[in-house]
């Protein structure tokens, strides 16, 4: 349903801030920002930095004037627990793409994995995947791949900060890495899959951290459900009090 304010029940939520939210999957970022503003009848609300339908965790969404610094939020680094997924490729380069290769993983050894995906700690340049919001000549490129159009795309300097394994259960890894803003870590796991010669996809991902801000300190979509606009001016209060005010914010 189209939020209009003008029949909401409730009276317009004027108070400022910073929300995190623990996105469920399944839900895309932008029905974050529209069950967040028509649930408390927001008039402005943003969210800085896209998390695809399939992956969960940190999301920083910023109400009322914020939103002006919704940049300055979307430009910090990022942390990540990600499953990459070996012997198979996909045109979105994760499980919710159509299969486009299958190889066999079967000689992959556990050192050489380890290695492998360590070797991409660092500054580097990274590809967008066909399947992602970047545009090509003022067109998103997911619209073009739709149509079943694949066009060359100009790659972006992005730097992986740090990768720490916590798992290799092959087919399967599990690591936690920090990276830049702009970083795919789709992309980050065909490109391992790539160099390790047996393809791979992002099979499970999960953000922890944007910058200073935490997942521990996000709300779920299910607690947001059960809150009216008391509490939530209180925790945006305290969020400001206790985590937001020891930011070095301005123009707000």
């Amino acid at each position: 349903m189209r939020y209009n304010p003008k029949k909401h029940s409730l009276p317009p939520f004027k108070t400022s801030g910073v929300l995190l939210v623990d996105k469920p999957a399944g839900w895309t970022s932008f029905d974050v920002v529209n069950f967040v503003r028509g649930r408390f009848n927001i008039p402005k609300v943003g969210h800085c930095g896209t998390l695809d339908p399939a992956a969960t965790g940190l999301m920083v969404i910023v109400l009322g004037r914020f939103t002006k610094l919704s940049q300055h939020f979307s430009g910090e680094d990022k942390i990540y627990e990600a499953k990459i997924q070996f012997g198979i490729e996909t045109d979105s380069q994760d499980l919710d793409g159509t299969v486009t290769a299958e190889h066999d993983w079967s000689g992959l050894e556990v050192e050489q994995v380890k290695t492998t995906i360590m070797g991409f700690v660092g500054e580097q340049e990274q590809i967008p995947p066909m399947v992602s919001a970047k545009k090509k000549d003022g067109e998103r490129l997911y619209k073009l791949a739709r149509k079943g159009v694949v066009v060359e795309r100009d790659p972006v300097e992005i730097n992986i900060e740090s990768i720490d394994i916590s798992a290799v259960d092959l087919p399967f890894a599990n690591f936690a890495v920090k990276c830049s803003k702009g970083t795919y870590i789709r992309t980050l796991c065909y490109d391992i899959g790539k160099k390790l010669g047996c393809g791979a996809v992002l099979n499970n991902l999960r953000r922890t951290g944007s910058g200073e801000l935490e997942l521990g300190d996000a709300v779920t979509i299910e607690t947001l459900k059960e809150w009216g606009q008391p509490e939530l001016e209180e925790h945006l209060n305290m969020m400001l009090f206790d985590k937001i005010s020891k930011l070095s914010l301005t123009n707000i």
